[in-house]
């Protein structure tokens, strides 16, 4: 089992486990259909939102392939949480994980979520291990898609209308990036050992 070292802070930002005190927060931006949009659930009420937070509740640590972490960004100084980010673990025999991110829109354009996104991946290459990182985004998703340029991540597909979404075909765009790319690219990495 793998537990972050809690809390995990930046110069802004306090990365953490999601507890019962968050609904506010959480649900003050997981309730908006713009920030649901290029997501796989629609803007969720009270109780959906709750019944999500449970979940992430559950998830503060790794242990087997399939399991995921999910994190709370807070603003330091004991501000609101404004960001919910995941890693999954996909296999932990070929050391794959995937990382995914949802922000409150009043804290977007700041560099906050890529600030907090770099933490995830320094857990995933750092923390367990992991060999490669993939990130995935609907195409009309151009915030995401940059985030993850901005992280480091390249370009690896450009699926054509592969899913049927919210009512019509999109495309998917797959981004990654290898733990001997982090540590070369990465502000305070440590080298492979």
């Amino acid at each position: 089992m793998f537990t972050p070292p809690y809390p995990i802070t930046t110069p802004r930002l306090v990365l953490r486990p999601f507890t019962e005190t968050d609904l506010d927060d959480l649900h003050a931006f997981h309730s908006l259909p713009e920030v649901a949009r290029y997501l796989y659930w629609d803007a969720r009420t009270r109780e959906e939102t709750k019944a999500a937070l449970d979940r992430k509740i559950a998830c503060a640590s790794l242990g087997e392939g399939g399991d995921m972490l999910c994190v709370a960004a807070e603003s330091a100084g004991g501000g609101p949480v404004i960001g919910d980010l995941t890693l999954f673990l996909r296999s932990r025999e070929h050391r794959q994980g995937e990382i995914g991110f949802v922000f409150n829109p009043a804290y977007q354009g700041r560099g906050l979520a890529t600030e907090a996104a770099r933490e995830v991946l320094r857990i995933a290459f750092e923390g367990l291990g992991l060999h490669r990182v993939h990130g995935n985004c609907d195409a009309r998703n151009t915030a995401s898609a940059r985030l993850m340029e901005r992280l480091g991540m390249r370009k690896e597909a450009h699926l054509v209308e592969n899913e049927f979404f919210a009512g019509a075909w999109s495309d998917e765009l797959i981004y990654a990036t290898l733990a001997r790319e982090w540590h070369v690219g990465a502000v305070g990495a440590q080298p492979p050992a």
